[in-house]
């Protein structure tokens, strides 16, 4: 049975492999994700069985509403960070439907009480998912973060969830 582990350095290869499957519209550097498990590998977990990955996850504290452009690198942590971003849950098609999505996002929304609201980008139309955890839409966005959602894209949707008492 697969379980969900601190993501290392070591482990970025196999994660390009699965989102490669995953986001064959949507890929990113070798070099964000290391620079995302170097920043706060608190937010980075690996969904494993033996020697094989099967998913991922990568998250960590932005200023509220300032996610990063996709492929883009952070340099850090901003000190003043106030909003726990969920930047990606990734988990190859034969490993779905089996609950590790739920126990990947109960992980990190344990990281995500410590701030006052978590966002994240929805793609791939899985709003309904995140809604199931309570994300969604804000009332409204600047124009800099609509862009930024476009580069997701088409279907991309920012969703927020205020921290739960």
């Amino acid at each position: 049975m697969a379980s969900w582990r601190q993501l290392t350095a070591d482990d970025i290869g196999a994660l390009l492999s699965v989102a490669d499957v995953v986001h064959t519209e949507l890929p990113e550097s070798f070099e964000v994700f290391a620079e995302r498990v170097r920043l706060f590998p608190d937010g980075c977990l690996v969904l494993t069985e033996g020697d094989h990955l099967y998913g991922y996850t990568i998250s960590h504290p932005i200023r509220r509403r300032q996610p990063p452009a996709l492929d883009s690198l952070l340099d850090e942590i901003a000190p003043d960070a106030d909003q726990y971003y969920i930047h990606d849950v990734c988990i190859l098609p034969s490993f779905r439907k089996q609950g590790y999505a739920a126990q990947a996002v109960s992980k990190l929304l344990e990281i995500a009480d410590r701030y006052p609201s978590a966002c994240l980008v929805s793609v791939y139309g899985t709003e309904s998912f995140w809604s199931r955890y309570g994300f969604r839409p804000p009332d409204s966005i600047d124009e800099v973060l609509t862009a930024k959602i476009r580069g997701y894209g088409d279907d991309a949707a920012y969703l927020e969830r205020l921290k739960t008492p």
